[in-house]
């Protein structure tokens, strides 16, 4: 691992990355810190016009946003009660009071901290864990990869969705488009209905950007809510932060190392994502607190635990992404299509083929993280100022770079068109509250396991049986089962109180 460390040092600290990454964090700190914009949309705007770059400078930009875009969530969360982010909940209920007490900037400067500390960790959680677990993936054949593919799948419908029932119906979804093109194993053609542009299957760039660049820009497009200049809360512009009051830094130690580790673990787990990770870190950091009572009100240890826990989620949801093909957020499976576009299979071979631009990714993780800091410090008053930009404007700014990109692409209308169609078939299903990262996912896995299945009733001649004959393939069955179970057993459980409360408050 350390030889293949020190191959990407030179490579990441080129010109060229180390100024992609510059460019990606300032933009993604102005992506987050816009209401309605998210992180995966940035990344997905992004990836078609780095098509041409070299694999690293891509991917420099792409951890750039997505470092910058989950602190950029924190400027509005405090100083408009408006999350940029879904991961900035939780940093409205102490930074926003902050804001109003006159301490905004302090407030910002505090998110800043955090978010680099937990950008931090979690990049170096990255570099030390996913090269072990790459290697323990080695040992998987057909049979464990294609239940892996199904776990993968199974976790992210189950967990990321708020009705399970949905979250496998986006995955269906997603598996349809995956089958659409030239059969891998007999070469006949599927869903293609005679069109020469769908011989060749869905390209993921169309289909990432029509899901996360366009149903936003509609969303835009039809609220079109102009953010105003007396709409800016009172006492940002000086605080006592600016006037040399000191302030207690070393009282937020604990609250970084709790939340990091936090953030960390619920980061690996595929389908949490850095909203609950931040939302169980301000729990915890309000339980374990002297006063509980001010929670809530303006305590600056609510804002740290809160972007601590949404960053440290950052890289250590690639772990599994990168290792084993299995995203931990909506965020990391885009990035996985940006791999493939590039030419880099997720999986154990990613560290063997791609070693040096794999680990030059792992560190342009950790360099970014840095370099949030003194980006978003130099630029605390700056970025207040991204608020202002109406999202009238920013509806047609999106789709005109959106549809350059992908027509850039193979120079066709019928890809821009097949994004538009995708955008607004993304913008129906976020209106019925379908998660659009099972789509994704079982576009990417849903091939991989129909091939490795077809693999193995190949080699065991039919045999259903190998699917069930090593120890990974029946602990990766049993997790499936668990998940399933899962959501049915919750909701028996919480009508079953539910009921006892009732019953108690009738006895009384």
């Amino acid at each position: 691992m350390i030889d293949y460390l020190l191959q990407a040092l030179p490579l990441v600290f080129s010109l060229e990355v180390v100024l992609a990454m510059a460019i990606g964090t300032a933009a993604g700190v102005a992506i987050g810190a816009l209401p309605g914009l998210s992180t995966t949309m940035g990344i997905a705007v992004l990836i078609p016009l780095t098509f041409t770059l070299q694999p690293l400078v891509a991917l420099g930009l792409m951890a750039g946003i997505y470092n910058g875009a989950m602190y950029g969530g924190a400027i509005p969360a405090i100083l408009l009660r408006i999350p940029g982010t879904p991961a900035g909940i939780a940093t409205v209920f102490d930074g926003y009071p902050m804001a109003q007490q006159g301490q905004g900037i302090r407030a910002m400067r505090i998110a800043l901290a955090s978010s680099a500390i937990g950008g931090i960790v979690s990049a170096l959680a990255l570099i030390l864990l996913a090269p072990p677990l790459a290697a323990i993936a080695l040992r998987f054949g057909p049979a464990e990869v294609f239940w892996l593919a199904v776990f993968g799948l199974t976790a992210i419908a189950v967990l990321l969705a708020d009705n399970p029932v949905k979250g496998l119906l986006s995955a269906c979804f997603g598996l349809i488009l995956g089958s659409v093109g030239i059969d891998q194993m007999t070469g006949n053609e599927r869903f293609t209905f005679d069109l020469l542009h769908l011989t060749g299957g869905l390209s993921i760039l169309v289909l990432l950007t029509g899901l996360y660049a366009i149903p936003p820009a509609f969303d835009l497009a039809a609220k079109a809510v102009l953010v105003k200049a007396e709409d800016m809360p009172r006492g940002v512009g000086r605080d006592a932060a600016d006037e040399g009051t000191p302030f207690a830094w070393r009282a937020l130690i604990p609250t970084w190392l709790r939340a990091s580790t936090i953030g960390v673990f619920i980061g690996i787990v595929p389908g949490a994502g850095g909203n609950i990770a931040s939302l169980i870190s301000w729990n915890e950091a309000r339980r374990t607190a002297r006063d509980p009572s001010r929670f809530g009100k303006g305590a600056p240890e609510g804002v740290a635990a809160s972007e601590c826990a949404n960053n440290a989620d950052n890289a250590s949801a690639l772990i599994p992404a990168l290792t084993l093909g299995i995203p931990g957020n909506a965020v990391a499976a885009v990035i996985l299509g940006g791999l493939l576009v590039h030419g880099m299979r997720p999986g154990p071979a990613l560290f063997r083929e791609t070693a040096p631009v794999t680990y030059g990714f792992m560190l342009a993780m950790l360099i970014t993280a840095v370099m949030l800091f003194f980006i978003g410090w130099l630029g605390a008053r700056i970025f207040i100022h991204v608020l202002r930009m109406p999202p009238l404007l920013l509806a047609p700014m999106i789709v005109a770079m959106s549809t350059i990109g992908i027509y850039a692409i193979n120079n066709s209308l019928f890809d821009v068109w097949l994004m538009l169609g995708i955008g607004a078939v993304g913008y129906g299903m976020e209106k019925l509250r379908i998660p659009l990262a099972p789509a994704v996912l079982a576009v990417i896995l849903g091939p991989m396991a129909e091939a490795e299945l077809r693999r193995s009733l190949l080699i065991s001649r039919g045999d259903f049986s190998f699917l069930f004959s090593s120890t990974i393939s029946l602990i990766l069955v049993s997790l499936i089962v668990v998940l399933l179970l899962t959501p049915p057993i919750r909701r028996r459980l919480q009508r079953k109180s539910a009921g006892s409360a009732e019953s108690h408050s009738e006895a009384t």
